[in-house]
């Protein structure tokens, strides 16, 4: 062979092995990143071609739906929100120059028919031939009519705060309420220059002192590892010194002599800081971690729009469990601990659920276009928080809270409630953090709530416990 043909013939051939490489490396190894890229024209007319999935409540009330459109000449599906804010921030947004949010981002692949299964390869198939692509719905276990009483409640209260209610059974969640809303279907700028962070889910990045709430926690901890029994004796006084600083019941009350029951069950500072002490830190963070404190809950939802709960210091960064904390404080949902909703209502939920922790479950079911259902989940559990003596024995003191104590707002007719009730300060005067967890029916639980009003003038009886009862009314009937 003539050498300058050889020549010729190997930068042909190294040129070629190049170029076959880097078509290889852009079309398989590098596709994720360029289809990640917001500027991405491509993908974004390939996803408007979608005809994504509608997202339904249980009741069959359309949260999210698409409808045919024109776009730049194009045949496009344009997203649509009928309840407009409804329950805006855990269903959240698809939008062209936005991108995803809420379970409009976490559930995306069953929404626009791109799962792993048979019915995505076929999709994958009929995107290739030109063909309209439909996505699966959704159908989620919220109720619309109690996310409306839940709305309702936090609106006249005040605007500002959150509901969240789980089936203690299965984790279904069945509200998950957060004011101020937005309309979705306006946009985000005006969303984004509205005053109260409407965009913000209260209740999963929403953090707050949990107050009094967080006793139930305590009351675990201590019952679990035999501090305390529930008749154990206390002494009378109305303060108590720890830490060099004196810490009193709230306004100053003095109970008399009583036992630990009185004391949750009345909300007594005192007794719940004693305990909190005896306790220590370590055995006390033990509990917590297992109720779910110190990491993200897990569940169907973006990580990034699901805060952990947990004691936080002045930074906003959170401490790890060890670090040197007030037990005294701790104890009673104070010191720098701060909780989301979500993490209150499981509190609640394992308190009704024998100690179990269930995993917040939205989805009932996804079905395909034709009504096959393509997946039900079942009933999952984050583990044990306590265990089923410990449960009973809560769950007869809370029964006592709205029977006898600080939450009789929470009374609805036909329908035994338990709960506990907390005010935490905010540090501006006058204005606190209202509380209300529980569970109903206390005897047989399907419900577990949690409701935060954000600066109030009033307490968690007062402002938190009334919401409760609107949505369980809503939710049972009553």
């Amino acid at each position: 062979m003539n050498a300058r043909i050889g020549r010729l013939f190997l930068v042909l051939a190294v040129g070629l092995v190049a170029l076959i490489g880097m078509t290889t490396y852009w079309q398989v190894w590098a596709r994720g990143a360029l289809e990640a890229r917001q500027s991405n024209v491509r993908l974004v007319y390939r996803d408007l071609e979608v005809d994504r999935g509608a997202i339904v409540t249980a009741d069959g009330v359309v949260l999210a739906d698409s409808v045919p459109g024109r776009l730049d000449g194009r045949d496009v599906f344009l997203r649509r929100y009928p309840e407009k804010g409804l329950a805006a921030q855990l269903v959240g947004y698809s939008s062209l120059l936005a991108g995803r949010a809420g379970l409009e981002r976490a559930l995306d692949p069953e929404l626009t028919g791109a799962t792993s299964d048979l019915a995505g390869v076929r999709n994958a198939f009929d995107r290739m031939r030109g063909d309209t692509v439909r996505g699966d719905d959704v159908v989620l276990r919220l109720v619309a009519e109690a996310q409306q009483a839940a709305m309702d409640g936090l609106r006249a209260a005040g605007g500002t705060g959150s509901v969240v209610v789980i089936d203690p059974s299965n984790g279904g969640l069945l509200v998950m309420a957060s004011t101020p809303t937005f309309d979705p279907n306006d946009g985000l700028a005006g969303a984004l220059e509205a005053p109260g962070s409407p965009l913000l889910n209260r209740a999963t990045q929403g953090l707050y002192p949990p107050g009094s709430t967080f006793k139930v926690v305590t009351a675990a901890s201590a019952l679990d590892n035999g501090v305390v029994e529930v008749s154990t004796e206390f002494p009378a006084g109305a303060c108590i010194e720890t830490g060099g600083q004196e810490l009193c019941n709230f306004n100053g009350k003095d109970p008399g002599e009583h036992d630990f029951g009185y004391a949750l069950v009345n909300s007594v500072n005192t007794t719940m800081a004693s305990v909190g002490i005896e306790l220590g830190e370590e055995r006390l963070e033990e509990t917590m971690a297992a109720f779910g404190f110190f990491k993200r809950v897990p569940w169907d939802y973006p990580a990034d729009q699901n805060l952990a709960s947990g004691i936080y210091n002045r930074r906003g960064n959170q401490v790890r469990p060890g670090a040197n904390v007030d037990e005294a404080r701790l104890a009673i949902g104070q010191e720098r601990l701060l909780a989301t909703p979500l993490q209150m209502a499981l509190v609640a939920a394992a308190v009704a659920n024998g100690g179990q922790v269930p995993q917040p479950q939205p989805v009932l079911e996804v079905r395909a276009p034709d009504g096959t259902v393509m997946r039900r989940p079942g009933a999952a559990f984050l583990g044990r928080a306590m265990t089923t003596e410990t449960a009973a024995q809560l769950r007869l003191l809370m029964r006592q809270v709205v029977d006898e104590g600080t939450g009789g707002a929470a009374n609805v007719e036909g329908l035994d409630v338990a709960g506990k009730t907390g005010t935490a300060e905010t540090g501006d005067d006058g204005l606190n953090d209202a509380w209300f967890i529980g569970f109903a029916p206390a005897s047989a639980p399907r419900y577990a709530v949690a409701v935060l009003v954000e600066r109030t003038a009033g307490t968690g009886g007062d402002v938190a416990a009334p919401i409760a009862a609107d949505v369980l009314r809503a939710l049972s009937g009553s």
